[in-house]
């Protein structure tokens, strides 16, 4: 029994690898999504990951980070790669803004062979 609750637990889980730096495309998918299927009650657990180019933007886009910190207040956990905030310089920037800031190869692949929903954008 105990594994079956491990996989609905899993089953529920949205994870968003977002490595895009169009800020339309984070404003009207991405993020817009995301938000949703929190608040709704979509999936109890959703996650971003910021990954690529993706993180050079937060650094800079005032009005992205701004949306990001409104939904880790509703309970979205947000992540990034160190190896590509390392490679962008703004490794700094996405810590102050109280993003987990980590290497994501292995918990990548752990979100992937497990029953989580992964998204990529």
């Amino acid at each position: 029994m105990g594994q079956q609750e491990k996989s609905e637990n899993t089953s529920d889980k949205l994870v968003i690898v977002w490595t895009s730096d169009d800020p339309y495309l984070a404003e009207r998918m991405v993020l817009m999504y995301a938000h949703a299927a929190k608040t709704a009650g979509w999936f109890k657990e959703v996650t971003i990951v910021i990954w690529g180019p993706s993180a050079k933007m937060v650094s800079e886009n005032l009005k992205i980070q701004a949306k990001l910190k409104a939904m880790q207040n509703d309970g979205v956990e947000i992540q990034a790669c160190i190896a590509c905030a390392t490679a962008y310089g703004v490794v700094d920037e996405l810590k102050n803004l109280n993003f987990e800031v980590k290497g994501m190869g292995k918990p990548l692949t752990d979100y992937l062979k497990s029953d989580a929903k992964v998204l990529t954008f």
